[in-house]
């Protein structure tokens, strides 16, 4: 009995789901069933694929969980380490040349690039403010009064000089940002800033490398 009524409800399932067209001839035609909806869309395939890859890992909390991730992502996927040197040494020159590929995002852009160059075509006392902070150190380790007072007034007039330098190169070089890009919205401060970081490296340590020397004209 029980194969009777299963039999039974799948046959009144079937007929439920195929349809009968009647023309005007009184002939009967058995028209094809359709598939009711399912009820929900259809996922898609961008969805279907990370379904089958799985939930997606949390951001790293630790830098030792992040060290961990690294080098299970090596292994999976190994590099020799000439190739890997060769890929940093690639990005090192690129940075060098001013590649903005390359760059941090404080130094990409022509107005980045601009301010770099004007700073490299001029000479500043700003660029000895690392010297004179190993001088400040060395003259604290001399056991003289007098040495030391006297690197200590030398280094208090030096850096009232770079105060004033910095100053007065950061409102000049945010004029001639304003006056060579028009059309960009100049931050005198931020780009002051820039220019008095850049003027206070030393020039063979700064990065990228200047593309211009003392003395050019930029324009």
């Amino acid at each position: 009995m029980r194969f009777l009524r299963r039999n039974s409800t799948e046959e009144a399932e079937q007929a439920d789901s195929t349809a009968v067209d009647v023309d005007e001839s009184g002939e009967s035609h058995a028209v094809r069933g359709y598939t009711p909806a399912k009820g929900r869309a259809t996922p898609k395939r961008r969805e279907a694929e990370a379904k089958r890859r799985g939930p997606v890992a949390p951001p790293p909390r630790t830098t030792r969980e992040a060290i961990k991730r690294s080098r299970e992502l090596r292994k999976k996927n190994p590099v020799s380490k000439e190739e890997r040197r060769a890929a940093a040494k690639e990005r090192r020159e690129r940075m060098k040349a001013g590649d903005d590929r390359y760059l941090l995002p404080r130094d990409r852009g022509p107005v980045k690039a601009y301010v770099r160059d004007v700073v490299d075509s001029r000479r500043h006392v700003l660029g000895l403010f690392m010297p004179l902070a190993i001088l400040v150190f060395v003259a604290l380790l001399v056991p003289h009064p007098l040495v030391q007072q006297y690197a200590t007034l030398v280094t208090t007039f030096m850096l009232l000089g770079m105060i004033v330098e910095g100053f007065l190169t950061g409102r000049r070089i945010a004029a001639q940002v304003r006056e060579k890009f028009p059309n960009e919205v100049v931050k005198g401060r931020s780009i002051g800033w820039y220019a008095f970081i850049r003027a206070s490296q030393l020039r063979k340590l700064r990065m990228p490398k200047p593309r211009v020397k003392p003395g050019a004209s930029v324009s």
